[in-house]
């Protein structure tokens, strides 16, 4: 069958481009610059051009095994959502790519760095572009490996390997899941192609356990509850990847899936309730845990944790169109704030908001462009972001009204509706907080005081990703481009577009107000505050600091109790059946011993022994003899 050539070039082409920059040195910078930002590039460039196009596919694919009547093919579905996603993790990369030049100059590994930047996004892409799914579960597994290296890449870090064996082993244990829910699927559907098993009649419980065990993985890569706690330790790897991670792969990779697949999750209102739940815990424990960090990537990161929680939150409310433009809203503005925040970092060399302070002066481009990614953050009118968050606030206010799409109960819906409000007051207190402590005030330390610019390779992505970041809100209120959100997500086998967005994804009701004061409220509290002035000795900040004790709890429940076993294992391994096979090797070895002693006998007593041996076997065969007559 024919395949989509730009569905197969999107990720063909940085993967491709990933995989030669591995052959080079790791002092080979230019070459290795040139094939980074090249792959990016081009991915970007097909990404625009897919996405001009419009939805194509999903095409037939080419057979690549078969697994008796099960066949794996390699095909593309390039829809409406596809295309547009598949356009934020290409801006996302090119301009970590060009800002990792600068950022990394000193590196004599930048090589291999640029060269698993590159791997990293094509297998997002092949995740956003894939017809199958044992194909999307390769992007899948080979993010893992990628986000692995590169949370991990500089070695002088003591956290940094420590951070990356953890990610790769908390997502694993989802991914666990999310393996047996394709493999369920592929089986009952009788093929792995998406369409196919969209058409596949489906009983309602293979539909439900295929759902849980997906939600697994998706809690795992889109570090949601309780599988979360590793997002915020991957801030030991570069400020790049921190930004590639937390904006346009990895943790978006969750969302897309769900939303992939959501004509499968709206027709299981466990697997939604199970969703909601987890988002609503999610979005306001991870708001409540930036508020007490003073790591200000710590910040960043805990922020991201809460607004995938708003993300899968509006998809258990059956608003995946508005789940799919928070994502490309906070792509935008979350990968500015990590950007930015690496700049002032470069500049004041520290991570910690204490050490900051009068920054504003000093890095002027840096500040406005971070302040517009604070305010799309905090959801401030016009910003992208305000379109975006109240877009699922509203859809969760409808769920509880009995207005919205999908099967889950109004009191759920409810909650989820509850915890984004709680959320958006939390979430201003700690982004007027950073602001204040990074910006405001008199320099906290040399450092700060030295502040200055960073070069132009780092300052251009920042003023590039600002565009969307305050303008990407109003393309919401278009109808054609929430058509394109709309169509295809929950699409039908033949690749239309089945279901016309009824009304832009973003518009303004009397709803908004909610919001609006929430977000004053949590702002004013923050404000109050002196910006030099550390969070209070409390109970209540501990627990924020700690976020919530759930690393140590973990530690208690799962880490603790399996190194145990572990161990036993080991020693019984070593006592026992390293015992037996050691016993029989040292018995054998003794009877072969007391044998060649027999047979290095002096001859009279051997021939004596032979002789008395023969007398004792004739006498035994009278006997025998006798007794038979």
């Amino acid at each position: 069958m024919i395949i989509d050539p730009l569905g197969a070039a999107l990720p063909g082409v940085p993967l491709a481009l990933g995989l030669a920059g591995l052959l080079l040195r790791g002092d080979r910078r230019v070459p290795a610059a040139v094939l980074g930002v090249g792959g990016a590039t081009a991915a970007l460039v097909i990404a625009v051009a897919a996405a001009v196009r419009g939805p194509h596919g999903p095409d037939r694919g080419h057979v690549l095994a078969e697994f008796g009547r099960l066949a794996v093919t390699f095909g593309t579905w390039l829809d409406g959502p596809a295309g547009l996603v598949a356009v934020a993790v290409a801006v996302v990369a090119l301009c970590v790519q060009v800002y990792s030049v600068a950022y990394l100059h000193g590196d004599d590994r930048y090589a291999p760095y640029a060269a698993q930047v590159s791997l990293f996004t094509g297998a997002m892409l092949l995740v956003v572009a894939s017809g199958d799914l044992i194909v999307m579960l390769i992007g899948w597994e080979v993010m893992g490996i990628c986000s692995y290296l590169l949370i991990g890449h500089d070695r002088r870090l003591p956290e940094a390997p420590r951070a990356a064996v953890k990610a790769f082993l908390v997502t694993r244990v989802g991914d666990v899941g999310f393996l047996l829910g394709i493999v369920l699927l592929g089986v009952r559907a009788g093929s792995f192609r998406i369409a196919d098993v969209f058409a596949a009649d489906l009983s309602g419980g293979t539909v439900t356990a295929a759902c849980l065990l997906l939600l697994a993985g998706v809690a795992g890569k889109s570090a949601q509850f309780p599988l979360h706690t590793w997002l915020p330790d991957a801030m030991a790897g570069p400020t790049p990847i921190s930004a590639l991670i937390h904006a346009a792969t990895m943790v978006a990779a969750g969302v897309y899936v769900v939303a992939r697949l959501f004509p499968l999750f709206e027709r299981s209102a466990a697997a939604l309730v199970v969703l909601a739940l987890m988002a609503s815990v999610t979005m306001l424990l991870g708001a409540l845990s930036a508020l007490g960090q003073d790591d200000i990537k710590r910040v960043l990161a805990w922020s991201t944790v809460s607004q995938l929680g708003y993300m899968t939150g509006a998809l258990a409310v059956g608003a995946p169109a508005a789940a799919l433009f928070h994502l490309l809203s906070h792509a935008a503005f979350k990968a500015l704030l990590f950007l930015a925040a690496g700049a002032v970092i470069h500049a004041v060399g520290t991570n910690l908001m204490a050490a900051m302070g009068g920054l504003r002066e000093r890095m002027p481009a840096t500040f406005w462009t971070m302040t517009a990614a604070l305010a799309a953050l905090a959801g401030v009118p016009v910003f992208a972001g305000f379109w975006s968050k109240d877009a699922i606030v509203e859809a969760a206010w409808h769920a509880t009204t009995g207005g919205g799409h999908g099967p889950l109960p109004r009191g759920v819906a409810a909650v989820v509706f509850v915890s984004a409000c709680l959320t958006v007051a939390v979430t201003a207190a700690y982004v007027v907080r950073l602001w204040r402590r990074t910006f405001a005030g008199e320099p906290r330390s040399d450092g700060a005081r030295a502040g200055h610019e960073p070069p132009w390779a780092m300052r251009g992505p920042l003023l590039v990703l600002a565009v969307p970041t305050v303008l990407l809100g109003f393309a919401g209120l278009a109808t054609g481009f929430s058509d394109r959100l709309a169509g295809g997500g929950w699409g039908g086998a033949d690749g239309a577009m089945p279901l016309r967005a009824a009304e832009p994804v973003a518009h303004l009701t009397w709803l908004a107000i909610v919001p609006l004061v929430l977000l004053a409220a949590g702002g004013w509290l923050a404000w109050r505050r002196d910006p030099a002035a550390p969070l209070p000795d409390t109970a209540a900040t501990r627990l924020f600091a700690n976020a919530f004790y759930l690393d140590a709890v973990q530690d208690a429940l799962v880490t603790r109790p399996v190194a145990a076993l572990a161990r036993a294992g080991r020693r019984a391994d070593e006592r026992f059946v390293d015992g037996a096979v050691e016993g029989v090797g040292s018995g054998a070895g003794g009877a072969g011993g007391l044998l060649a002693r027999v047979h290095m006998a002096a001859l009279p007593r051997a021939t004596t022994t032979v002789l008395g041996g023969a007398v004792v076997i004739g006498v035994v065969v009278a006997i025998v003899v006798g007794v038979a007559r």
